[in-house]
């Protein structure tokens, strides 16, 4: 068995911990300082973000939105873009499953990882 306090986890900005990592899932702990987000972005993985501390606004691509402080659970598709702005200082806790998600880049190849860049750019120029 393993465990944490979440609240004591020391954390730095910008550098969220990883907790725990396995096939099954990863934990991360991370913080966002007051007026700070998580811009628009995805990921691979089912994803849940819950609110350890502090208060927070969530947004969706379809203009879903909620707020709300600790104890806030929101959970998000693999692929949903979705931003975390913090209201005040917050405190979450990311749990991603299965880790690394289909098309994560841990998750390909080396051979698709040699031609992931020109997939991109390929996929950026198309209307």
């Amino acid at each position: 068995m393993r465990s944490w306090d979440l609240r004591a986890v020391h954390l730095r900005p910008h550098l969220p911990e990883v907790l725990s990592s396995s096939d099954e899932a990863r934990a991360v702990v991370l913080e966002i300082a007051a007026g700070e987000s998580l811009q628009d972005h995805q990921v691979h993985e089912r994803a849940w973000v819950t609110v350890i501390d502090g208060e927070v606004e969530i947004t969706t691509a379809t203009e879903e939105r909620v707020a709300g402080g600790r104890g806030l659970m929101v959970e998000f598709a693999p692929g949903e873009r979705h931003a975390v702005r913090a209201l005040t200082s917050a405190r979450l806790l990311l749990l991603l499953t299965p880790w690394p998600g289909d098309g994560h880049p841990g998750a390909m190849s080396l051979s698709d990882k040699a031609t992931v860049r020109q997939r991109a750019a390929a996929h950026r120029a198309s209307p």
